[in-house]
């Protein structure tokens, strides 16, 4: 016999066929599911923030009120305490000492504060005259 028995391989396609045929219908079903729904927006609060004016001679205004600095040191070490932890403005006038500067720094980061920010205010305009 010089041919090549092809009865096998037909067999073979034929099986390979059917499976084909019955599995597809399967791999396109799916199951739907009905997923709840949030009803409600996460609420973000902003941080408040403390507003501490460093005027030339070394006073310190805490939210417009003249304190001295044990008393800011216990107001800081009291709002560190606070969730979420509040953020510090520092209006430092021009003429003040970094001295006073860097003691209120010291003591805003001593009682725990950690976003603490710098506000300037820009300066007027001067006319030149001729």
């Amino acid at each position: 016999m010089a041919e090549m028995n092809m009865v096998p391989l037909i067999d073979v396609m034929l099986v390979l066929l059917v499976i084909f045929i019955v599995t597809a219908p399967l791999l396109s079903h799916s199951v739907r599911i009905e997923l709840p729904q949030a009803s409600s927006k996460s609420v973000e609060t902003a941080p408040a923030k403390i507003d501490l004016a460093i005027q030339s001679g070394g006073e310190l205004l805490y939210n417009g009120n003249a304190v001295d600095r044990n008393t800011a040191q216990a107001l800081f070490t009291e709002a560190a305490r606070k969730n979420p932890m509040p953020e510090v403005h520092i209006y430092a006038d021009r003429h003040a000492d970094y001295q006073y500067v860097a003691q209120t720094l010291a003591d805003a980061s001593r009682a725990g504060l950690t976003t603490i920010g710098f506000i300037t205010r820009p300066q007027e305009k001067q006319t030149i005259s001729p």
